[in-house]
């Protein structure tokens, strides 16, 4: 019997998870290796004015001492889940989601981000996106629909660059009461592609927009006009259906409409009135809302502007045994394909959340959408009345709106947003001082998520502070 080979164990081997990391024992052969005098000297083409000087990071830790650091800073967050309820509008609210869709959308099969270039192996993700594209021109009117934009704010800024590539002038019309964060990325799409993007007033009587400043601001050298309908104060637009006609008129270039999904449910998709773009966020549809995101984009057409259209499209075909087959189409749009002649630079988008979208829109069906819809409309409308009857509340606009409204008080809203925080409950966006004329102001939102319980806290919370 040959005499045991002594063999090496993990404990003689000089190789372990710690010359993974970077080690500084190594620093100046690296740099030597490189040609580099220090590690300074990496970062040199950065203007010295604006590196960071010293940062205040701890020693290194442990895994189990991160984790343990996380979990302590986690703790000192509030919100639904530690008993908080949050009224939060202007954009994202939080909606229930059925167990069903983390079950199906976290299935190996699809929890990727990534676009499934292969068809013949991706026909599942492929279908669920079909759906997705389906169940999004259902609601909207609308003749095609992409897989998803990043949110709702880059979905206008591509909405403003298809118009201008669709028309011929250099100025988009958007609303003034545009949340700044929209208005701040359209600025960013459209600053190297010779568009202005120009503010038309609303009335301050009315929280909508100034028809009249309109019928003005028109023009042909207008490539597009943005509107939201339910808008920042929660109000819809009653002169929407109407735009088309006068853009029309004034030869200027496409309507584009935001709109909140649900509302869609209750509302004329704005196809219906000559809506050329249809943009909005399915964020919180399927999906939890967590610091700002991931956020899921909606971008819908009608089919003339389909090869202007930014992002990828699932179509319906046939393979060559004759069975329906999906797949990506209209590439050549791409900028896999064009590269710098692309539709757009969009490539790796919100996939998985555009299937869980689906998954969400099509648990609830038709008439379930349209329930939760005609719900959370009464509920507001009935918290809008209860607040409106505490002293030194009332509601900033007088006029129609689905699950957001907004509050004009007497003293400063963050006096009385910092009240509520202190009696557990998280008010409204904060409105004050963004619009001239409007004084302290917040817009509130309530969704399913909102039971009676959490009504009645936010009314005796309100009439506690107010007091």
């Amino acid at each position: 019997m040959p005499d045991a080979v002594p063999s090496r164990t993990f404990l003689d081997d000089p190789f372990s998870a710690a010359t993974l990391v970077p080690n500084l024992r190594h620093t100046s052969r690296m740099l030597s290796d490189i040609g580099a005098d220090s590690v300074d000297a990496l970062f040199a083409d950065i203007p010295k004015e604006v590196q960071i000087e010293g940062l205040r990071l701890a020693t290194s830790m442990s895994e189990q001492a991160v984790l343990d650091r996380v979990h302590e800073l986690a703790g000192k967050n509030r919100g639904p889940a530690d008993g908080m309820p949050v009224f939060l509008g202007a954009g994202l609210k939080e909606h229930y989601v059925p167990s069903v869709v983390p079950a199906l959308v976290g299935r190996s099969e699809f929890y990727t981000s990534y676009t499934p270039y292969q068809p013949e192996v991706s026909q599942g993700m492929l279908q669920g996106l079909f759906e997705y594209q389906s169940m999004v021109c259902a609601l909207t009117g609308m003749d095609v629909a992409n897989i998803s934009q990043y949110d709702w704010a880059t979905a206008i800024g591509e909405a403003a660059l298809l118009a201008a590539r669709a028309g011929k002038g250099t100025r988009f019309l958007v609303p003034e009461h545009l949340t700044p964060d929209k208005r701040s990325v359209l600025e960013n799409y459209t600053s190297g592609a010779g568009i202005t993007i120009e503010s038309v007033p609303f009335d301050r009587a009315t929280g909508t927009l100034d028809i009249g400043a309109l019928e003005t601001a028109l023009g042909p050298d207008v490539v597009g006009l943005y509107v939201e309908t339910p808008n920042l104060f929660g109000l819809w637009e009653p002169e929407a259906p109407r735009l088309k006609q006068l853009l029309t008129d004034r030869d200027a270039g496409l309507l584009v409409v935001g709109a909140d999904p649900l509302s869609l449910a209750v509302a004329d998709g704005p196809g219906a009135y000559g809506a050329d773009i249809v943009v909005g966020e399915l964020a919180g549809y399927g999906t939890p809302i967590a610091y700002g995101g991931p956020l899921l984009g909606l971008f819908a057409v009608k089919e003339p502007l389909v090869r202007r259209m930014p992002g990828r499209v699932v179509g319906l075909s046939r393979d060559d045994r004759g069975n329906h087959a999906f797949t990506l189409t209209l590439q050549t749009r791409e900028q896999h394909i064009r590269r710098e002649r692309a539709m757009s630079n969009i490539c790796t988008n919100e996939t998985l959340l555009a299937l869980a979208a689906a998954v969400y829109l099509g648990h609830l069906g038709g008439i379930g959408l349209t329930r939760l819809a005609e719900q959370n409309e009464a509920r507001a409308h009935d918290l809008r009345r209860r607040l409106e009857e505490l002293p030194s509340v009332r509601a900033a606009f007088p006029g129609g709106h689905f699950d957001e409204f907004t509050l004009a008080f007497e003293r400063p809203y963050k006096d009385i947003h910092d009240g509520l925080l202190e009696r557990g409950v998280h008010g409204g966006y904060d409105l004050s001082g963004r619009f001239d004329g409007l004084g302290p102001a917040a817009v509130f939102a309530t969704t399913e998520v909102h039971g009676d319980r959490d009504h009645d806290r936010l009314v005796a919370a309100v009439s506690e502070v107010v007091s």
